[in-house]
């Protein structure tokens, strides 16, 4: 049991409202609220329902005032408001239908499909790509600059549609029955000069493109040709980082319409943006942004106040007739004004927000590319096998430029690519800690606060990722000792340098999952483990803590690779009754059957063999226990398996289930054996 698979990363769902409050004969704020701005969307006014949109779209970003909503058909009453004569309606429908797809979860977007959300979003859709080119702009300006209706309803459409298109399979099946590929990329070509545009579309086109076999054939020389000319825009700001990452990632996808012969410069294309994403320090990036948001708004400031001295000197001159005049009109554009609900400029947090996305993307997509989707039967007993070590790694060190590492699953020019972007050394700096200046910044502006999750993730991403190149690597290119004796410290320095264990879920996941495939790999060619018997027992007592059972599975395997080990060393039978001790008890007492399992198993690899092991099984009374134990896990296969576990996870149990049987025998001809 054990060797899990690499993680293959999906794109992330979105997260479901809480439970809906039942109110009987009673109307809640919430209800009020929802019913009075439904009906001003009737309102003969196209500013009335441009301002009831607005509100609408404001409220729906709080998940709680959603099935006020949902329970009077707000999608049948937004819906045609797509195709409404003014454009600032559609915009802010459009807006208001994004945001009740991305905050609402799958059930809502379900709804949405199910109240036929599709038809009038294809047609505003269709009609929008027809009408870029047009150029349409409005004497109204928008943060100084003409606002351009069109590419601004544009953008919240394919945002609803990649919401949409994410969650519900119907809507995929529209989007290629009605070839709205063709509009999105339409959208695409805006992104010279409407980078967020561009996003959106890259966004939605890696979302239809995923698992989308049926929309491969679309994809012909001009769509594809749309796409390489994206990927190569020179543009380095952040966000166009970000657009290149996802149309890489878009690429990767549909990578079966490439001919073979071009597979590999392809490659080396995409893997060229993601080393190029992953080349900046996001830390350093978010110290010099910070300081250029604190210098624009100084400047700002002082040109308000000279400003307002202006305004000063010059209503001097002014009749009072005129001030009386004046002031009612500045108030009802101020009270008109829907630009008022959206959030303030703030474009360094922005591109420091696109960075660490499109490097977390990078990473995933990276990860996707070490996995084999499909895996065989075969593949799968290779992976889950206790015995089967030699499937994990190969890499080696350049003098100070960190691991170098080659993916099994792809073309031997692929691999080159992979090398020669130095990919891996990269993964390897984003696993350290995030800078502490840079995360102290993020802790002191509330503003840049969620940038310290964005971090954090990174860094997850980063280990999983490692972790991947560990399952597919080749062996026969193992750069030596050293090289893994290095990554092993670098992996203990991030569990252990602290006063105290990790406790954050994700990290420890992510670091006791690439700590893991690292430590078969060095049993698997005798190289002497870094890590301390006390430091494992401490991992591994604090892991097991977890409510992740990934995590407990990982720290269970850790022990037993590290006990065979040391089963093979001299004077070793004290550290093996530790270990012993500590298995037995997470197999006896683990509320999951898979972390009981990994845990027995983890016993078979410690006391195969070996004088030490045999003398610590009989001071921890080893046989007799698991002759107790047997009954009481078998009783809990048949019990508990069915309909809490997988097929795949209950054939794992079952083989378990039969090696505990063949351990104890075996552990009973030792008995008999004369010393």
């Amino acid at each position: 049991m054990g060797k899990s698979r690499a993680r293959l990363f999906r794109r992330a769902p979105r997260a479901a409202p809480g439970p809906e409050q039942q109110r009987h004969g009673e109307r809640g704020p919430e209800e009020e609220a929802a019913a009075e701005l439904l009906d001003k969307l009737q309102h003969p006014s196209a500013e009335v329902k441009e301002y009831a949109c607005a509100s609408i779209s404001r409220l729906l970003q709080q998940q709680h005032v959603i099935p006020a909503f949902v329970q009077r058909d707000v999608v049948r009453c937004l819906g045609p408001l797509l195709m409404d004569p003014s454009l600032a309606v559609r915009e802010t429908a459009a807006g208001a239908l994004r945001n009740l797809s991305a905050c609402g979860g799958f059930d809502v977007c379900d709804d949405m499909v199910t109240n036929d959300i599709m038809t009038p979003l294809v047609a505003l859709l269709k009609e929008c790509s027809t009408g870029l080119d047009a150029n349409q702009l409005s004497p109204k300006k928008c943060r100084g600059v003409n606002k351009n209706y069109i590419e601004d309803i544009a953008n919240e459409a394919i945002n609803l549609l990649w919401n949409i298109c994410e969650c519900n399979n119907t809507a995929l099946y529209i989007f290629n029955k009605e070839g709205c590929l063709e509009a999105v990329l339409h959208c695409m070509k805006k992104f010279a000069t409407n980078v967020d545009l561009a996003i959106s579309v890259a966004n939605c086109l890696q979302a239809v493109t995923e698992d989308n076999p049926d929309l491969l054939s679309s994809f012909n020389a001009s769509a594809q040709q749309i796409l390489e000319t994206v990927l190569l825009c020179p543009e380095s700001t952040m966000k166009h980082i970000l657009l290149r990452t996802l149309i890489a990632g878009t690429i990767w996808n549909i990578k079966d319409t490439i001919p073979p012969g071009s597979l590999g410069s392809t490659v080396n294309a995409i893997l060229k943006v993601f080393s190029e994403s992953l080349a900046i320090d996001a830390g350093k990036t978010i110290i010099r942004m910070n300081e250029a948001e604190k210098i624009r708004l100084k400047l700002a400031v002082e040109a308000e106040t000279e400003e307002n001295m202006s305004d000063t000197t010059e209503n001097c001159v002014l009749s009072e007739d005129d001030n009386m005049e004046e002031m009612p009109k500045g108030k009802l554009r101020r009270e008109n004004d829907v630009s008022d609900l959206l959030p303030s400029d703030k474009w360094e947090l922005k591109e420091v927000t696109a960075l660490l996305t499109a490097q977390q993307t990078a990473l995933e997509i990276i990860v996707n590319m070490c996995c084999n989707e499909d895996p065989s039967d075969d593949e799968w007993e290779e992976l889950s096998s206790s015995d089967e070590s030699d499937l994990f790694m190969e890499n080696s060190y350049n003098e100070g430029s960190g691991l170098l590492l080659s993916p099994l699953c792809l073309s031997d020019e692929v691999n080159s690519a992979f090398l020669n972007n130095l990919i891996p050394k990269k993964i390897l700096e984003k696993t350290a800690f995030p800078n502490s200046v840079a995360l102290d910044i993020c802790m002191h502006n509330p503003s840049w606060k969620p940038l310290i999750k964005k971090l954090n993730a990174v860094q997850c991403r980063a280990l999983t990722c490692l972790q991947s190149i560990l399952l597919v690597s080749d062996v026969d290119c193992l750069g030596g000792a050293l090289a893994l004796q290095s990554l092993a410290q670098h992996l203990s320095q991030l569990i252990f340098s602290k006063s105290e264990l990790p406790t954050d879920t994700e990290f420890l996941e992510a670091v006791t999952s690439a700590l893991r495939g690292l430590l078969q790999t060095m049993a698997s060619k005798n190289i002497s483990q870094c890590m301390t018997p006390e430091q494992l027992l401490a991992l591994c007592e604090a892991g097991i803590q977890s409510s992740n059972a990934s995590v407990r599975v990982n720290v269970v395997s850790i022990l037993g690779i590290s006990g065979s080990v040391l089963a093979k060393g001299q004077d070793t039978a004290g550290i093996l009754k530790m270990i012993g001790k500590f298995l037995l008890e997470v197999a006896m007492k683990e509320s999951s059957l898979v972390v009981a399992g990994e845990a027995l198993d983890a016993l078979f690899d410690v006391f195969a063999d070996g004088k030490e092991a045999e003398e610590a099984a009989l001071q921890i009374k080893l046989l007799p226990t698991l002759k107790e134990f047997q009954p009481v896990f078998r009783m809990r296969i048949r019990k508990e398996g069915k309909g809490q576990y997988s097929t795949d996870q209950l054939c794992v149990l079952d083989n378990v289930k039969m090696n505990l049987r063949r351990f104890i025998a075996y552990q009973e001809t030792l008995g008999k054996t004369p010393t």
